[in-house]
């Protein structure tokens, strides 16, 4: 197995830099998948009470000026490597203003992503800071574990006791600003462990707090109601009145964690 890569545009670097930082605030562990064409960071935390599930797909043109890669078999050229984000993090910071950062599949005390970051000089002696990040190289006989996730038919009808509302048909809305959403959020989070999310097809989302001692209901409007997946998955909503309330109850620290992990400043997020 060979991999190497390098990256020289600073734009490409700083975007690449958010989305390790955003991936490093979701978990501690995540699956790095290298293919000809994309790079893949996965996630598939299932636990009882909810855990989170990644998949974060990137194009290598968009990112990299040079790219090779030579898998495990000619048949299977892929590579699946499991590591630390954190410290592909906490590597890259040191790259901000660097001129190139090459990274490469190593082999030292264990597998390694060795990044070596050239960082400008006012000599003519060249700066090179490199970084070792331990990695676990996943066999091919696992690699059918690490898919997709598929994202689950839209049902908010058992929620009936939490909310009060009987709604039998999806919702998709966009999300207001995500920063504007996670202080919102931040404030509410020492009144109480859950959050109503309420949201309709006109646009309309709350966000409620209710407890014995206090009631906290913040608005959105006009946020706009996008299609999710094919257009046959969105169906059933169209027989819904447009101001009927969908709602759902959920854990504040999850989405806080959510939100505080965004550093990619996406134009447009979906609910």
């Amino acid at each position: 197995m060979k991999f190497r890569a390098k990256l020289v545009d600073v734009g490409c670097l700083n975007h690449f830099t958010r989305v390790v930082n955003t991936i490093s605030k979701l978990t501690k562990t995540c699956t790095l998948r290298l293919t000809t064409d994309n790079l893949f960071f996965m996630l598939s935390d299932k636990v009882a009470n909810g855990g989170v599930s990644m998949w974060c797909e990137l194009s290598q043109a968009n990112f990299f000026d040079e790219f090779q890669l030579e898998g495990v078999s000619a048949e299977a050229n892929e590579i699946y490597l499991e590591f630390q984000p954190e410290n592909l993090s906490r590597a890259l910071r040191t790259a901000q203003n660097a001129k190139s950062l090459k990274i490469k599949l190593t082999k030292k005390h264990c597998p390694c992503l060795t990044l070596a970051a050239e960082l400008p000089s006012l000599s003519s002696v060249s700066r090179v800071v490199t970084h070792d990040i331990p990695v676990d190289v996943i066999p091919r006989r696992l690699w059918q574990d690490l898919k997709e996730p598929s994202v689950p038919e839209f049902d908010v009808s058992h929620r009936v006791q939490l909310c009060r509302l009987i709604t039998e048909a999806e919702v998709s809305i966009y999300l207001p600003p995500l920063k504007t959403m996670k202080n919102v959020v931040d404030r509410m989070k020492n009144l109480s462990h859950h959050l109503v999310v309420e949201a309709n097809l006109s646009g309309e989302m709350n966000l409620k707090i209710e407890t014995d001692l206090v009631s906290v209901s913040t608005h959105f409007k006009d946020l706009g109601n996008p299609s999710w997946g094919d257009d046959s998955s969105q169906g059933p909503s169209q027989d819904r009145a447009a101001e009927v309330m969908a709602c759902a109850r959920v854990d504040i620290k999850k989405l806080q964690q959510f939100l505080a992990s965004q550093q990619v400043n996406p134009s447009k997020a979906m609910c």
